[in-house]
Parts: C-alpha cells; sequence; structure tokens
C-alpha cells in the first residue's frame, strides 16, 4: 500500500516558504513564478501555517481587501490536519475529503516534514495502478 513517503520520493521535499509578515502580493507572484497552489509559512524555521489559492480568493477577494497591504499571517490556513509520511494515500484522501481540503502538512511527531497536495495523492495513485496493471499483464502472459 503506497504511503505519503512514497509521494516525496517521487517529488522530492522541495519546500516553498514565505514568512508570516509576507505581503499577500508577494506570496502570490512567488506561487505564480514556481507554478505551485500554495506556500509554507515558517517562522524561525517552525511550520505556523500555509497560504493556499483559494485563502487568496476567499479571503482577500471576496472581502475586498488589497492583497498588497495584507500579510499571509492575517490570511494564511493555520491548523490544518496532519499526516504523517507512514498515512496511506487513502487516509490523506479521506481527510482531504473530510475536511474540503486540497493540501496537507506533513509532520513526524513535532518535526515539519512537508506539504502534500490532492494531485499528489492523485498522481501516486495512478502510478501504483499502473504498476498493478502492468505486473497482472505480465503474469497473464506468463501463465
Amino acid at each position: 500500500m503506497k504511503n505519503v513517503s512514497d509521494i516525496f520520493k517521487r517529488k522530492g521535499l522541495h519546500n516553498v516558504t514565505v514568512s508570516p509578515d509576507s505581503k499577500v502580493l508577494d506570496a502570490l507572484r512567488i506561487m505564480a513564478d514556481k507554478n505551485i497552489g500554495s506556500v509554507v509559512v515558517m517562522e524561525s524555521d517552525r511550520y505556523i501555517g500555509l497560504f493556499t489559492e483559494r485563502d487568496y480568493a476567499r479571503k482577500v477577494i471576496l472581502h475586498g481587501k488589497s492583497s498588497s497591504e495584507l500579510t499571509v499571517g492575517e490570511i494564511m490556513s493555520e491548523y490544518l490536519p496532519r499526516v504523517t509520511p507512514k498515512s496511506s494515500l487513502e487516509e490523506c484522501m479521506e481527510v482531504m475529503t473530510n475536511h474540503n481540503i486540497r493540501y496537507l502538512p506533513v509532520f513526524e511527531g513535532d518535526d515539519y516534514v512537508g506539504v502534500i497536495s490532492i494531485i499528489d495523492v492523485v498522481k501516486e495513485t495512478i502510478l501504483a495502478q499502473r504498476d498493478t496493471i502492468e505486473q497482472l499483464q505480465q503474469y497473464i502472459h506468463s501463465a
């Protein structure tokens, strides 16, 4: 059964981070440059939250606020459910579905490891299914 550590083996642990004092507009520019939908918010090398495109759309645009004045810390998502590197893909999908979220921070004990997205989970699931299909085809052809 595939788990979160398999995602990190495939994609690596490249965390894009900002401080809570960063302006929302600056974080959005980073996200656009890197073609990503979230950035990790760190303070003194400690995870404190996640800033996502959804946070921007729902907490800035809809409220008529200015992304050049607001800081990431004012609108970031805090207290998201956490998973571990050993969490299965099925567990992750269940947590994401139950909480209607697209990103999950990954912790090992109290130590922040990284973040995974629903796209990561779907991609890893597809790869696992392809492996299973290939194994079954090889088995059928060898019989």
